[in-house]
């Protein structure tokens, strides 16, 4: 089984900053491809970037520009660096992995999950 732990969010004030980190534990060599969804009140869970373990990536056509993932395979960490934040941001951010090496968007792609970050973006 695979684990994936989310900390880094918070409550963040308009045009700041954060970096949400997502550490994999238990069966890793299960997990090649991982990412981010986030799911704001009341809609539907969104993709916003993914990353292959050779490093491939792939953004969300609204994460482009003010985000930034990233990965460090010597600590089974993956990143989410965000710049500029919204209000519109504001979600609950959840990590995930796959057991293919392929740039999935979709949730059912996903065999694995975190219990999910909380950013609120308010003045």
């Amino acid at each position: 089984q695979v684990q994936l732990a989310e900390s880094g969010g918070g409550l963040v004030q308009p045009g700041g900053s954060l970096r949400l980190s997502c550490a994999a534990s238990g069966s890793i060599d299960k997990i090649y491809a991982m990412g981010w969804f986030r799911q704001a009140p009341m809609k539907a869970r969104e993709w916003v970037a993914s990353i292959t373990s050779h490093g491939k990536i792939n953004y969300a056509d609204s994460a482009k520009g003010r985000f930034t993932i990233s990965r460090d395979n010597t600590k089974n960490t993956v990143y989410l660096q965000v710049h500029n934040l919204k209000p519109e941001d504001t979600a609950v951010y959840y990590c995930n992995a796959r057991a293919l090496n392929d740039l999935g968007i979709l949730p059912r792609e996903y065999d694995y999950w975190g219990q999910g970050t909380r950013v609120t973006v308010s003045s």
